[in-house]
């Protein structure tokens, strides 16, 4: 398996073509309807429900993005589907509707985020919901997570789907939470055989890493993580094929 050539041409927009300040908060239905629209692929988390639907949202707490505080998991996609997004005027939409919303438009990349806590073996729940939504979708789209476990998990669910790692420099200030033993397992990206990952979306900062030079030898595919000006893109490029970016308007190839 590999990843489609759509995922290596227009750039991806992180957590889609968000834009506070015209109304688009990040992951909402307004930033993902913009980033069609431009031609942008987009970038999307997931996160679950109480009710075990998978939401599109980044953070684990509804606080930042929402003001209201307590954990997103702690409340039904129906209740998350009332909740305003600070800054705009969007709820919190499941990953279904946003697939709908797409509807292969443009390239879909679907972050799960972890929900072991410490990117351990206890996951699945949200990982079924993201598989089961994405039963019969037509476009390109792709899985990818932190969570080695994750991918794993997505490769069993949703075996003609491409997956790949997030991957990261893994450093003590960026992951405090994480052991300094998982941390150096991390980053040398151990599992992407193992998870039959064809993809790495790599940290920016990071990408002179020997490891990724490696797998991108061997095939893999290289994407990088979150570029913000043209200068750092043109940067990131002299290594990552694609790149997901955010606070400018990336260009698109010709």
């Amino acid at each position: 398996m590999s990843l489609p050539a759509s995922f290596l041409t227009a750039p991806i927009a992180h957590r889609a073509y968000h834009d506070k300040a015209a109304g688009r908060v990040e992951n909402s239905p307004a930033a993902i309807r913009a980033a069609v629209e431009a031609g942008y692929g987009i970038e999307i988390d997931l996160q679950l429900s109480a009710d075990g639907q998978a939401m599109v949202f980044h953070d684990y707490d509804l606080k930042r993005l929402t003001g209201q505080p307590g954990p997103i998991r702690g409340k039904t996609a129906a209740e998350l589907g009332q909740i305003t997004l600070t800054g705009g005027n969007d709820t919190i939409p499941t990953f279904a509707q946003v697939l709908e919303m797409v509807a292969g438009r443009v390239p879909l990349l679907v972050e799960i985020k972890d929900q072991d806590g410490a990117m351990g073996a206890n996951v699945g729940q949200l990982e079924r919901a993201a598989a089961e939504a994405a039963q019969g979708y037509d476009g390109p789209l792709a899985f990818m997570s932190f969570n080695p476990n994750s991918v794993l998990q997505m490769a069993i669910l949703a075996p003609d789907i491409p997956r790949g790692l997030t991957t990261s420099a893994y450093t003590q200030q960026d992951w405090q939470l994480l052991p300094a033993r998982t941390r150096d397992k991390l980053r040398e990206i151990p599992d992407y055989d193992s998870t039959g990952s064809c993809f790495i979306s790599h940290e920016a900062a990071d990408l002179e890493r020997p490891r990724v030079a490696d797998l991108k030898r061997r095939g893999a595919a290289v994407l990088c993580w979150t570029i913000r000006s043209p200068q750092a893109e043109a940067k990131a490029r002299e290594v990552a094929q694609n790149v997901t970016f955010e606070g400018y308007a990336a260009a698109i190839p010709a």
